[in-house]
């Protein structure tokens, strides 16, 4: 009978999961109708904090989350998708009914600090309260004064589409208990201002951890993979090591190349496409030149990275490489030329560009599918665009020139198979 003992488990973790988020619910609930502390209510009204704050918010981004597709800004409605099902973003305009408008300072810090919403909920970190923690009181403060200025928007929330059981939010006890601290960003003593305010853009508002790490099966972020680079969930796009040291993702990089592309889109390194021109077109291109350089000090301090294991030989990549490189040689070299090194501001290189060689090799295989798109910027208005081939090319075609030309030069990366490439296709844009 003993074996029996064992079914006695997962009922004993549920209950305890449900009891922990019973007891968050009830810990966090907040006061009904209270009112704002008047010297908090006088600073929400001032044009200096609103200014401020404005200015906070684009470093976050928070507009391109909380706006959808032609909709009104911050008015919610854009669902975010994870592997457990789709989140929809919420109005965060001052409406009474449907957005944050009968919200206090004391809520919207709760939510931004703690993750836990108005009504003691937890929140799902599909907003991102694990980097939005270590934003400062004074900080928050000026980011709701903002969004307390903006129109009000009558919009009311999408329902949530999780699956079964992650639709239960006190599961989320468990979750927050692995994978969540709350507290301030701490300044580092022994480092420079600049690179204190890097360190806190960049962990902060910039959450820059949530697309730049790999993740667990429970969509956790694991703290030894700080900015070590990770597959998007769900989009089926790379982000990259962010380290610009031996076996970095950007291996080579000097702090001008990494102001070039928040700022313009696009260095002598790289260019931003997918996601991430999204976050230099509606954000980074916009952060005043100090905070640009503050990026640049913390990210050129990120340490080495492991040499990477060898890679398996699994298949004849050589058939690949010589089918790839008669394509490259009829598409690519025109713009990119034949020792890939493009044209400096106008076709970025793909020798060494971190799009190209990081691990997956899926950044390479979207941008030949989808085409490559820089972002429109103030100082770079008209890039130039790559035309997507998915219409010219097979999948055989892709796999093979996107495998050439991670093989190419000074490339050494890994082939890509037929199979990826017919998998990337299919990918939804957004």
């Amino acid at each position: 009978m003993k074996p029996l003992r064992w079914l006695w488990i997962p009922i004993v973790l549920l209950v305890i999961v449900l009891a922990g988020g019973w007891w968050l619910s009830q810990r966090h609930s907040p006061a009904t109708a209270s009112q704002e502390d008047p010297a908090i209510a006088a600073m929400l009204k001032d044009p200096g904090v609103i200014a401020k704050g404005r200015y906070l918010a684009t470093a976050g981004d928070c507009g391109s989350c909380h706006t959808a597709r032609a909709g009104h800004a911050y008015a919610g409605g854009r669902m975010l998708p994870t592997p457990f099902g789709n989140i929809p973003a919420p109005n965060i305009t001052p409406d009474t009914q449907t957005g944050i408008g009968n919200w206090n300072f004391n809520d919207f810090w709760r939510a931004l600090h703690d993750g836990i919403g108005r009504s003691g909920e937890p929140l799902y970190p599909a907003f991102s309260y694990t980097s939005f923690t270590n934003v400062t009181r004074d900080d928050a403060i000026a980011i709701f004064a903002y969004l307390r200025s903006l129109p009000p928007v009558h919009e009311a929330n999408a329902a949530l589409e999780l699956r079964f059981p992650y639709n239960v939010r006190s599961t989320l006890a468990a979750w927050r208990a692995v994978y969540f601290k709350a507290g301030v960003y701490q300044p580092n003593a022994s480092q420079s201002a600049s690179w204190n305010r890097g360190a806190y853009l960049v962990q902060g508002l910039g959450h820059c951890n949530e697309c730049h790490a790999a993740r667990g099966a429970w969509g956790g972020l694991e703290a030894r993979a700080t900015l070590s680079g990770g597959q998007i969930p769900e989009q089926d796009w790379y982000a990259p090591d962010l380290s610009t040291k031996t076996n970095g993702g950007l291996q080579g990089w000097g702090r001008q190349d990494i102001i070039d592309v928040l700022k313009k889109g696009q260095s002598l390194k790289s260019a931003a496409v997918g996601p991430m021109a999204d976050v230099v077109a509606s954000s980074t291109q916009y952060l005043r030149d100090d905070d640009l350089q503050a990026i640049a000090d913390y990210l050129l301090s990120l340490p080495a990275r492991a040499t990477p294991a060898p890679m398996p030989a699994s298949f004849d990549s050589q058939s690949l490489i010589d089918r790839g490189n008669a394509v490259y040689t009829e598409r690519c070299a025109n713009c990119h030329g034949k020792d890939g090194a493009g044209v400096p501001g106008v076709y970025p290189p793909l020798d060494g560009n971190a799009s190209v060689v990081e691990p997956t090799g899926i950044n390479a295989t979207r941008v030949v599918l989808l085409g490559g798109f820089p972002p429109v910027t103030v100082c770079n208005p008209r890039p130039y665009s790559m035309p997507p081939y998915a219409q010219q090319l097979s999948d055989a075609d892709v796999a093979a020139v996107v495998t050439y030309i991670r093989h190419a030069w000074s490339n050494h990366a890994s082939a890509v198979q037929e199979r990826d490439v017919a998998t990337y296709r299919h990918t939804p844009i957004d």
